[in-house]
C-alpha cells in the first residue's frame, strides 16, 4: 500500500516514512481532538487505509511526559485474509554455511575460527490464500470500491519489493488471483461455497510437485456470480 502512495498506520521500521517510531505516537500526534470513541474511529479510518481495510485496536496508556491521553478504541475492518496454506507437504532442504571473513580481531594474526551454521529452505511449495470483504463492515469504516481495487492490486503484486535472503527476488510469485463480486450486500452465495470453486490437484502420475506445471488448476462458476481471473505479477 505504501508503494501505491497510501497512508498506512502500521509500518515496519525500515519502511517508516514519518517522524514517529511507534504506533502510540503516530496515533496520539495525528488524532489530537475527538468527541467520542466513534469519532476517533471515524478519523482513524479516514486517515489510514490499512485501518479502514483491516481494522485496528488502539489501546495506548496515558503518558504524562508526552502529554498523551490514554485511548482504547477498536475498529473492525471489512477485509479478512486467511493464512497461506501449502497444498502438499514441503520438501525442506538444509545447507551448511560457514563465515569466511574474520568477525573479530585475531591477536595471533591470521584467520579466526569459522562460524558454522545451517540454512533451511523449501525447494517448492504451492500456497492458497483465501479472503473476503464484508460490505456491512465496509460501510462502517468507509471502505470504498476504490479501496477494494487497491486490495486487488496489492494481492496481484504481493511480492514486489519483498526480496530478502529468505525470499530471494524471483523465488516467490503470485500465479493467479481469483476475484468474485456479488450483486448484493449480503452476497449471492456463502464465502465457503465461493472458495470451493477453486480446484487444484496434482496431475496424474505426480507424487512430489516441483513446479506449478505439476498441478491441474480450474475455477468453477456459480450462476450470476461475477468472476475475474487475474495473472499475478
Amino acid at each position: 500500500m505504501q508503494d501505491m502512495g497510501e497512508n498506512i498506520f502500521v509500518k515496519s521500521n525500515d519502511r517508516n516514512d514519518d517522524e514517529f517510531d511507534n504506533l502510540s505516537d503516530r496515533a496520539s500526534k495525528t488524532i489530537t481532538k475527538y468527541t467520542s470513541i466513534d469519532d476517533y474511529a471515524r478519523q482513524a479510518c479516514a486517515t489510514w487505509t490499512d485501518v479502514r481495510a483491516f481494522g485496528q485496536v488502539f489501546a495506548f496508556k496515558k503518558d504524562k511526559k508526552k502529554e498523551q491521553e490514554s485511548v482504547s478504541v477498536g475498529v473492525r475492518g471489512p477485509v479478512s485474509i486467511c493464512q497461506a496454506k501449502s497444498l502438499d507437504p514441503l520438501n525442506i532442504n538444509s545447507m551448511q554455511i560457514t563465515k569466511s571473513v574474520n568477525g573479530e580481531p585475531n591477536e595471533k594474526g591470521g584467520k579466526t575460527s569459522d562460524t558454522m551454521g545451517m540454512k533451511h529452505f523449501a525447494e517448492f511449495g504451492l500456497y492458497v490464500i483465501k479472503g473476503s470483504i464484508n460490505v456491512k463492515m465496509a460501510e462502517k469504516t468507509g471502505f470504498s470500491t476504490e479501496d477494494a481495487s487497491l486490495i486487488k492490486e496489492c494481492l496481484r503484486t504481493l511480492f514486489v519489493n519483498d526480496a530478502s535472503s529468505a525470499r530471494p527476488d524471483g523465488s516467490m510469485v503470485v500465479e493467479k488471483l481469483c476475484w468474485w463480486e456479488h450483486n448484493n450486500k449480503i452476497g449471492q452465495y456463502s464465502s465457503a461455497k465461493v472458495h470451493k470453486l477453486l480446484n487444484i490437484k496434482l496431475k496424474e502420475g505426480k507424487v512430489i510437485p516441483s513446479s506449478i506445471d505439476d498441478y491441474d488448476i480450474s475455477v468453477d462458476e456459480l450462476d450470476g456470480l461475477k468472476k475475474e481471473e487475474i495473472a499475478g505479477l
